[in-house]
């Protein structure tokens, strides 16, 4: 680890009005696609944020979504989330779209940014060509300085943009400082730098509108994530690094994850895609299903995705609080009946909302990761297989000889057996192995292998 990784790094906040090119920006200073990008308003809803790094300096790039000075529910929530990281930063990229000049939303945004009083660097976008120069010097007019002339879309100027941005940066001070520059007990990807690439990743996943961002933001102790009844308003999987009792867990909370014939084009199948990166990259799933409104086909869907991903699952029924005797009755029989292939996952009845049965997610999942990562000495997983077969002998004369666990992360175990062993058998040896050394809450890997005796 860096002297700088081990330091709180500055952040720069991203804002300015919707569709001026934000998102864009973030993708092109941090190098890949990350911020989904498209030519309307409304898009980027969350904060995201990313660790970049320029001439050696690193530093923290939080997108936000557009201010307005006023709109609907869900416009109100998604300017207190960019001004929330307006507040939170060390320096501002004011981001202006050149191609139409100042608005009276620019005038909100530059209004903002200036009662803020911190370090601001003018970012006109849209400066495709040097025709363009002339149109961003209206942008001096705002009084926050001379305009960094950029076209974020195709990278004109983005190098002497990040030029000063390093020039313009605070020097990180160390996490006990807890000075202003930088955010004291900050969560977000620089904790994860400084927790080291070791930090375990919880997916949390689900249909549009079950309840993962108030679970989040519930599980991560501040209003990260946008919460709002509209299906479908979370649309970046979004990171931040919470401290437990058993050390330091990473939440992803990601998009609600609709039938692909649903998702179509644009942002929604993006954060399709970026939610099933979320799962193949997470430790451990958190599968959340509407209580209130039982297993449906596109639950099972989801479930079959996270079984085919390897990852252990945690099963949250949330709403719980919503249901009355009866109703809480048939949501259990329909969790045992169409999500019986995640028979081994543990099934917890929470309320996001009230915070009922929150306190028991956080041990079932340190559980389910020590599961995932447990190894059995070969001795005694022999001794296992004996005993399960001495109780249940393999039909048709079968025989396991001995078995290894190869690999973990799920446990891996390869049976070397006279015969092939039927699907039956395989489950009850699975079941076995999972009560007697305690694998409860992980998926197990069975491999057979035909081992003819001489």
């Amino acid at each position: 680890m860096t002297a700088e990784s081990s330091r709180r790094l500055p952040i720069v906040a991203v804002v300015g009005r919707p569709n001026v090119g934000k998102s864009t920006l973030v993708n092109r200073i941090a190098g890949r696609q990350l911020a989904i990008v498209e030519a309307r308003p409304g898009v980027t809803r969350d904060r995201l944020e990313v660790e970049c790094e320029w001439n050696g300096r690193s530093f923290l790039v939080v997108d936000t979504g557009g201010v307005v000075e006023r709109g609907d529910t869900l416009e109100t929530k998604v300017t207190e989330q960019a001004l929330r990281a307006l507040g939170e930063s060390d320096l501002v990229l004011l981001v202006l779209d050149t191609t139409t000049g100042v608005t009276g939303d620019d005038a909100v945004v530059a209004q903002l940014v200036r009662r803020d009083g911190g370090a601001v660097i003018v970012v006109a976008n849209k400066v495709d060509s040097d025709r363009r120069e002339v149109d961003a010097w209206e942008f001096a007019g705002l009084g926050l300085g001379e305009p960094a002339m950029v076209s974020a879309l195709h990278g004109r100027g983005i190098g002497d943009l990040l030029d000063e941005v390093v020039k313009q940066l605070p020097e990180p001070c160390s996490p006990g400082d807890g000075d202003a520059g930088t955010r004291a007990g900050s969560t977000g990807p620089q904790a994860l730098g400084e927790a080291g690439p070791g930090v375990p990743a919880v997916a949390i996943v689900g249909r549009p509108n079950v309840g993962k961002s108030t679970l989040f933001n519930l599980l991560s102790g501040e209003e990260r994530s946008v919460v709002h009844d509209l299906p479908g308003t979370t649309r970046d999987a979004i990171d931040t690094v919470i401290e437990t009792a058993d050390g330091a867990v990473r939440l992803i909370d990601t998009a609600g994850m609709r039938r692909r014939a649903r998702s179509g084009e644009g942002p929604e199948y993006y954060s399709l895609v970026r939610a099933l990166r979320a799962l193949d990259r997470a430790d451990v799933a958190l599968l959340v299903l509407d209580a209130s409104e039982g297993v449906t086909h596109q639950d099972q869907r989801l479930a079959e995705r996270i079984d085919a991903s390897g990852s252990p699952a945690v099963i949250l029924l949330n709403k719980w609080d919503l249901l009355g005797t009866e109703g809480r009755l048939e949501v259990s029989e329909a969790v045992a009946d169409r999500l019986a292939f995640l028979g081994y996952a543990p099934v917890l009845r929470v309320s996001a909302k009230t915070g009922l049965g929150v306190h028991r997610l956080l041990p079932a999942v340190q559980e389910a990761m020590n599961a995932y990562h447990r190894r059995i000495p070969t001795g005694r997983l022999n001794d296992g297989l004996r005993s399960a077969q001495a109780a249940h002998p393999a039909p048709g004369g079968a025989r396991i000889l001995y078995g290894v666990q190869g690999a973990v992360d799920p446990p891996t175990i390869t049976l070397f057996a006279t015969r092939r062993l039927p699907p039956t058998y395989l489950r009850y040896v699975e079941r076995s192995l999972r009560e007697r050394f305690e694998l409860g809450p992980t998926p197990i890997e069975l491999r057979v292998r035909v081992r003819q005796q001489r």
